[in-house]
C-alpha cells in the first residue's frame, strides 16, 4: 500500500511516505503496552494536563494543520480550519470532563441484597482504522477519550492523507504525551490483521466503507476483540408540510455540499411534500449553479474538489448508472475536465426503488430529490434504506419534528439543522451504517471494562 499526498486541486503528487516494517510494528506494540500497564497504576487526573496540552498545540498550529489537511484531501481551507477547531474542542472536552465520566457508577440493589457498583477501567491498546474525509477529526474523536481512559492508540490512516496523520503524531509528541500514547503507522491491511490478533490489543474501531468494515470486524470477531464501526450513510432530509421554508432554503444546500459532499452524515436524499417539490428543485438548482469551484485555499471558492481521481471516477459511474436506469439529471452530472478532481454539483430526481443507486451512498456533490404525498410516505421512504446513520427533520413545530424523528430507523436525528458534530453528543448509526458510538460519554465508554464490585449484605457472616 502506497501512502502519498496527491493534491486534489492540481492532481500533483507532493510527497510519498515509507511504509513501516514488521519490526517497527512490534516495537510500537511493546511501547504502547508498557504505557498501558503504567497508566493502570496512575490516577486519571495525571492525563488531564497532558490532553489539555494537546488541545493547546492544536490551536497553536491551527493554520499549519489546516493547510496539511487541504493538501491531503482537498477540502476548503476554511473547512480545514474548522476541523482543527473541533479537534481542539474534543480534546478539551474529554480533558475537562473525562475524570468525572470515569467515576464509579452505583447500581440500585433491592433491600437485603448488599451493595454493588462498577468501576471503569482501561482495557489495553486500541487499533484505529480511519478514513480520509476528516483527516484529524476522525483521529481525535477516538484518541481523546481513550487517552483519558488509559488506552494507548495505534492508527492506520487512509493512504491518501498520510501527512495529516503524521502531523498529529508529531503534535502529540510535541505536547509532551508519553511515548506510546499515540502512534501513526503506515502499514498494510495484513499488518492491521496481525495487530488485531495481538493479545495486547483490546479493541478495534473503524470509520469507512461497508466492505472495509466487514473485513476489519471479521478480524476483530475472530480474535474476540471489542469493536465499533461507522460505515457511511444515505441520510434523509425530510421537509414536513409545516417547515419554515426560509430556513430550509438556508440550510439545505450546505447540508449536501459541505466538504464537497464527502460527509457520512451529509443529507443525500431530500424528501419533499408534493406541493413544495417544484419550488425545492428550483431553489436547489439555483444554489448549486451558483457554487464556485476553484482553489480550496482561496476564500472565494465554495466547492472543493473530490479527494482523489478514484473518487471522481466512482461518482461518475454512479451518476451514469442512476441516469441509465431512469433518473433525471436536473443539473450537473459530469466530471470537470482538468488537472483537479472536480465534479459538477448535481441534482438527480426520479430515482425509483429498482434503480441500483437507490440504496447506494454517493460521496460527492450529488443531491437526490424525492416527491411524497404524505408524512407517512416520507417516513416510509426514509426508512427504505440499508443505511441508518443520521437524518434531518424540518418542521416549525419541534414536537412534531421529534415525533417524526422517533419513527426513523437511524442513529442520529437533527431537527431544523444540518448534520452536526459536537464533543458532547454521540456519533454512530444502525443497520449497515455500523454499530457503537463515538464522542460524548458513550464514546468514552466504548472500550472500558465496566468492572463490577459487589458486596453481599452481611458478607462477613456468609463466609
Amino acid at each position: 500500500m502506497t501512502y502519498q499526498t496527491t493534491y486534489p486541486y492540481t492532481g500533483k503528487t507532493l510527497k510519498t511516505f515509507p511504509n513501516n516494517s514488521d519490526t517497527e510494528v512490534s516495537q510500537t506494540l511493546s511501547l504502547a503496552h508498557t504505557l498501558y500497564q503504567k497508566w493502570r497504576t496512575q490516577p486519571i487526573s495525571t492525563r488531564k494536563a497532558q490532553l489539555l496540552k494537546v488541545a493547546a498545540a492544536l490551536r497553536k498550529h491551527r493554520d499549519e494543520l489546516a493547510k496539511t489537511i487541504t493538501y491531503d484531501m482537498g477540502k476548503l481551507f476554511c473547512e480545514s480550519q474548522g476541523e482543527v477547531d473541533l479537534c481542539a474542542m474534543i480534546a478539551e472536552y474529554y480533558a475537562n470532563h473525562g475524570e468525572e465520566m470515569l467515576q464509579p457508577v452505583d447500581l440500585p440493589m433491592p433491600a437485603g441484597q448488599g451493595t454493588a457498583h462498577y468501576i471503569k477501567q482501561a482495557t489495553g491498546i486500541i487499533m484505529a482504522v480511519e478514513p480520509w474525509n476528516f483527516p484529524l477529526y476522525q483521529i481525535v474523536r477516538v484518541f481523546a477519550p481513550n487517552f483519558m481512559v488509559g488506552n494507548p492508540m495505534i492508527l492506520k490512516d487512509a493512504s491518501i492523507c498520510p501527512a495529516s496523520a503524521q502531523a498529529f503524531d508529531a503534535l502529540v509528541k510535541e505536547a509532551g504525551a508519553p511515548a506510546g500514547a499515540f502512534t501513526n503507522l503506515f502499514i498494510s491491511y495484513e499488518q492491521v490483521a496481525r495487530i488485531i490478533a495481538d493479545p495486547r490489543v483490546s479493541g478495534v474501531c473503524l470509520t469507512g466503507s461497508m466492505r472495509g468494515g466487514a473485513a476489519v470486524a471479521a478480524e476483530a470477531g475472530k480474535n474476540l476483540k471489542q469493536s465499533t464501526m461507522e460505515l457511511g450513510g444515505n441520510d434523509a432530509f425530510i421537509i414536513l408540510d409545516d417547515a419554515d421554508w426560509e430556513l430550509v432554503k438556508k440550510v439545505a444546500p450546505r447540508a449536501r455540499i459541505d466538504n464537497a459532499g464527502q460527509v457520512c452524515t451529509s443529507s443525500k436524499r431530500f424528501i419533499v411534500m408534493a406541493d413544495k417539490y417544484d419550488d425545492f428543485v428550483t431553489m436547489l438548482k439555483k444554489q448549486f449553479t451558483q457554487l464556485k469551484m476553484g482553489d480550496p485555499m482561496n476564500p472565494e471558492t465554495t466547492l472543493a474538489p473530490l479527494s482523489s481521481k478514484e473518487a471522481q471516477t466512482k461518482l461518475q459511474q454512479q451518476v451514469d448508472t442512476a441516469i441509465d436506469h431512469g433518473a433525471t439529471c436536473i443539473t450537473g452530472g459530469h466530471i470537470v475536465k482538468g488537472d483537479g478532481f472536480f465534479f459538477e454539483p448535481t441534482i438527480l430526481t426520479g430515482i425509483t426503488p429498482d434503480n441500483p443507486i437507490f440504496d447506494q451512498e454517493m460521496f460527492g456533490p450529488v443531491a437526490t430529490i424525492y416527491k411524497v404525498d404524505s408524512e407517512e410516505a416520507a417516513i416510509k421512504l426514509a426508512n427504505n434504506s440499508s443505511y441508518g446513520l443520521g437524518g434531518t427533520i424540518f418542521s416549525s413545530d419541534p414536537d412534531h419534528a421529534e415525533r417524526v424523528a422517533a419513527q426513523i430507523e437511524t442513529g442520529m436525528s437533527f431537527i431544523n439543522s444540518s448534520w452536526s458534530s459536537l464533543p458532547a453528543i454521540p456519533f454512530g448509526g444502525v443497520k449497515n451504517s455500523g454499530y457503537g458510538r463515538e464522542l460524548s460519554i458513550l464514546g468514552l465508554d466504548a472500550f472500558v471494562n465496566k468492572h463490577l464490585i459487589y458486596t453481599p449484605e452481611n458478607s462477613a457472616t456468609n463466609n
